[in-house]
């Protein structure tokens, strides 16, 4: 029986965010794993009180002492955010180039884990030997320092595996992408290609970070007073421009936000942003004249605790925003995030600010490939299999087509779970599923999508939350009235609804003799039916109701 090749993303497949991805080799049932990728999402309003999503990693957990390591591609939060989270229930060794294990040590020294042993850095294009699997590090270009294609070779063949990438012909730090060594990769042979899909929509080119600085150059030059540039933190050559035009315009840069710091600090201990002027402390900037002067802060998306929303709502302890000023958003809105930016837009506008962002002028690139991006890749690479992963359904589809369109023999559309057998075979195809979803960071603890503690809050901010309180006798009868509370509740006549539930709690327990614990659950029951019932005749809502009974 032949060794299988085989490839099953958990994650990132069908959205965009959250990216897991498997490849296997081995006899059937016996098969060596490598994990390339274990990102997060970020939760939206629709899931109280949780902020961070990953992939349900159950599927590899069962097989772990069959997998070899986890390669990270580069150090976006889609790509490693959940390392630190997943990562003792895995064990296993973590493959990272300099900049991206920075931020990992950073992730584990967070959760106080000791990961020096299981932390081995690769250098650019270096490779790495988990046999039966040979992974080579590729350099490509990315909105961020040091991301990296993936060439894993088995007996069966060679995949390569894009991760994120857009071919940036002038990416300002870093170094270009090596399409030299994807052309001999591809002259090679090339089983199959795992490609980003994010930006398929999207005619022409991604565009050149050194186009953006030209013109970000051009605005701040002719900006009068205080500038504050609003970006993400991860962009590390978006970084360097906003130094740049500060030195150039003649003014001091101050960083403002944590992820701000830790990215600087970051990439100066890897060599980069060498020949930059210093930044200097926030608080050192109130004592500068505002015309002198560039913040760079995070919040671009309009993040409630992020520091651009608090420095327009003016609650920032150091950073202070007057009339004239100006605020640049050198970044993409992410769909979803509109409506509150835009809010946030309107507020500085309202106050006499001015606003310029993508809408306005030429001041942010995507990192990801348009459409002739990606024809340069299928040019050098030649895969005779392409499975679109790292986008939405509409996405994967629309790549399936442009696939077949650059004349790939065999695309193979995929979603989470799916299990594709590379090799052996006359095509690459999807021949079983495994289990995926999704886990909530619900606090520090991880539970699944249909955990009791999330359907319990989802009730709770969509119904409101209702307690009673009811003291029994010895003898088995009520003493005193009941103790009603409620939170969230639209109620404005507190003392009738509070009456009227009175009277309801008394002619539900005037039917029960509270001899036995079985009669105590039977009414406790019967009055969370009954107050419930009260509730939504009264308001319309159905609370989340809580019956206590205290024997005195």
């Amino acid at each position: 029986m032949k060794d299988e090749f085989l490839f099953c993303p958990l994650g990132g497949s069908g959205e965009i965010g959250m990216n897991m991805n498997l490849f296997g080799y081995g006899q059937p049932g016996n098969h060596k794993w490598i994990m390339v990728d274990i990102g997060v999402t970020f939760a939206d309003d629709t899931i109280p009180g949780v902020d961070l999503i990953y992939p349900d990693p159950g599927f590899i957990q069962e097989r772990k002492e069959n997998l070899l390591g986890i390669v990270l591609t580069h150090a976006h939060e889609d790509h490693i955010g959940a390392v630190a989270h997943l990562w003792p229930k895995l064990k296993c060794k973590i493959y990272a180039t300099p900049f991206t294990a920075v931020l990992i040590r950073e992730k584990f020294r967070e959760k106080h884990i000791d990961v020096t042993n299981d932390l081995q850095i690769v250098e650019l294009n270096g490779k790495v030997d988990l046999k039966p699997f040979e992974v080579e590090y590729i350099t490509l270009t990315h909105s961020i320092l040091e991301p990296n294609g993936l060439k894993i070779k088995t007996p069966a063949g060679v995949v390569l595996h894009t991760g994120d990438w857009k071919v940036d012909p002038n990416p300002l730090i870093g170094d270009n992408i090596n399409s030299k060594r994807l052309k001999e990769i591809g002259d090679e042979g090339v089983l199959a290609m795992i490609c980003d899909s994010t930006n398929v929509f999207s005619a022409g080119r991604s565009g050149s970070e050194a186009d953006v600085r030209k013109n970000m150059l051009n605005i701040m030059s002719r900006l009068k007073k205080r500038i504050i540039i609003t970006s993400f933190a991860s962009n590390v050559a978006r970084m360097e421009t906003a130094f740049y035009c500060a030195e150039k315009t003649g003014r001091q840069i101050s960083l403002v936000g944590r992820s701000m710091h830790r990215i600087y600090k970051a990439a100066r201990q890897c060599g980069y942003l060498k020949n930059t002027i210093e930044p200097i402390d926030p608080r050192e900037a109130k004592n500068i004249s505002r015309e002198k002067m560039v913040y760079l802060c995070t919040g671009s998306q309009g993040e409630p605790m992020g520091a651009m929303m608090r420095i327009s709502s003016y609650t920032h302890p150091d950073v202070f925003i007057e009339k004239g000023d100006a605020v640049i958003f050198s970044s993409k809105i992410i769909p979803g995030n509109e409506k509150k930016l835009y809010k946030l837009h309107n507020q500085l506008v309202k106050d006499g600010i001015e606003v310029i962002s993508e809408e306005s002028e030429f001041i942010h690139v995507s990192g990801h490939p348009n459409r002739e991006d990606l024809k340069d890749m299928y040019d050098w690479v030649k895969p005779k299999c392409v499975i679109p992963v790292h986008g939405e359904h509409r996405h994967l589809i629309e790549h399936i087509n442009f696939a077949k369109e650059m004349q790939v023999p065999y695309p193979v559309q995929v979603e989470n779970g799916d299990i594709v057998k590379l090799a052996p075979g006359d095509k690459p195809e999807i021949y079983d599923k495994a289990p995926s979803g999704r886990l909530y960071l619900d606090g520090s603890v991880s539970v699944e999508e249909d955990s009791q503690s999330i359907k319990e809050r989802k009730n709770l901010s969509a119904n409101g939350y209702l307690e009673i309180t009811i003291m029994v006798t010895p003898k088995g009868n009520i003493h005193n009235n009941p103790i009603v509370s409620f939170k969230g509740l639209p109620i404005f006549e507190k003392e009738e609804f509070v009456y009227g539930m009175e009277d309801e709690i008394e002619r539900t327990t005037r039917t029960f003799k509270l001899g036995s614990k079985q009669q105590e659950h039977n009414l406790i029951d019967a009055l969370k039916i009954a107050c419930r019932k009260f509730s939504k005749d009264k308001t319309g809502k159905k609370p989340y109701t809580n019956i206590n009974i205290v024997k005195i």
